[in-house]
């Protein structure tokens, strides 16, 4: 039974046909299986998917990418005319904002990820600025809103006063920074239903709901965009001379987890254990990772499986000698990033039911080894 002060582990949640966990079926909410992170780049069939509204249906033949809003040069592209163009390819983490809401205390609403709601891939596609300079960009073109295909009502109160298609909205130095791509491929196939096809925003550093599904517009905007998700959903308390005020989520935040052993699994006494996970970050280059055994209280550096990339994981791993005396053991695992930064012990509670970044404590069972 789930104490005040004890997390809930949905460990008995439904699997989806292609080994996902199912966090909700309508709109299709998929959660990827952390444990083991066995390759760098995720199987495209375990990436974790999220949907807001239902899955579009839409026909390459037919399709169109609409450029227009504040650019000298309004135009449309089909499929064959954005792979026609020249491509770059991305490696990229792309994680949900909500992803380990579970450790969340009390439970909060909405969906119940654990630590999965992460993966990494290959893109290819060709970059957004690319688009904007044919489009002819605007001097005064602040921010660049990617529209996506699917539409529908929100759940989540307020409500609009009709159904809304997705939408985000893109600072424009980050919109034409090199790295964001118009994606038509991921791990080097044509995107599956579920992660976009035929075309889809990738923005590497920011938080998954950037990265717009279904892609059918790009309009650029001389004033701010105050969408619903910008505003009523993906945001959250900053301050402005004092003042509270609400911010649109970006960057990602420098985050590490531990992907093995899972959740209050049964570990032998006075064994080596490896203990592994990955660590990323936004705009920054993760450095350093440490693992505790004990709750917190000491620390020791583990090591890294991969090279620095900009915008991706880096998966690590720690080699733990278990303790003779058997219990209950608290792990818990803290990068730090290039600029100094180390990843925070608590959960901002400005950030609500968003950026789950803190240390997240993995309890464990250390029993007697003679009996194994």
């Amino acid at each position: 039974m789930k104490t005040p002060n004890e997390p809930h582990f949905d460990n008995g949640a439904p699997f989806s046909s292609g080994g996902l966990i199912i966090r909700q079926q309508e709109p299709k909410n998929l959660e990827a299986p952390f444990v083991p992170i066995e390759s760098y780049l995720t199987p495209t069939e375990l990436f974790y998917i999220r949907s807001h509204f239902s899955t579009p249906d839409l026909d390459q033949a037919s399709y169109q990418l609409r450029i227009e809003g504040a650019v000298k040069h309004p135009y449309s592209l089909s499929y064959d005319d954005l792979r026609s163009m020249p491509s770059e390819k991305r490696i990229a983490t792309l994680e949900c904002a909500g992803n380990g809401r579970v450790f969340l205390v009390p439970q909060v609403q909405g969906a119940q990820w654990e630590l999965g709601a992460v993966s990494t891939a290959e893109w290819t596609g060709v970059p957004l600025r690319a688009l904007l300079e044919r489009a002819g960009l605007e001097g005064d073109a602040c921010e660049i809103v990617l529209e996506g295909a699917d539409r529908g009502t929100p759940k989540e109160e307020p409500r609009p006063p009709e159904p809304i298609s997705y939408a985000w909205s893109l600072p424009r130095a980050k919109a034409i920074a090199p790295e964001v791509l118009i994606a038509y491929a991921m791990n080097g196939r044509e995107l599956p239903r579920d992660h976009g096809f035929p075309v889809r925003a990738i923005v590497p550093g920011h938080y998954g709901m950037a990265s717009v599904k279904w892609l059918t517009r790009i309009m650029a905007v001389r004033q701010p965009f105050h969408g619903y998700w910008l505003t009523s959903d993906y945001a959250y308390w900053d301050s402005m001379d004092g003042r509270p005020v609400r911010r649109a989520l970006g960057e990602m935040q420098l985050k590490s987890e531990i992907a093995r052993p899972r959740v209050y699994q049964a570990l032998p006494a006075d064994r080596i254990y490896t203990v592994s996970g990955a660590a990323w970050a936004g705009e920054t280059d993760v450095i350093e990772i440490e693992v505790s055994t004990d709750g917190g209280q000491t620390w020791a550096d583990a090591e890294f499986l991969d090279p620095v990339r900009r915008h991706a994981w880096r998966r690590w791993k720690f080699d733990w000698l278990t303790p003779k005396k058997p219990g209950q053991y608290t792990l818990l695992s803290r990068a730090k990033d290039g600029g100094g930064r180390v990843q925070p012990r608590e959960h901002d509670q400005n950030y609500g039911v968003y950026v789950i970044n803190h240390s997240l404590p993995i309890e464990v069972f250390v029993v007697d080894s003679a009996g194994q």
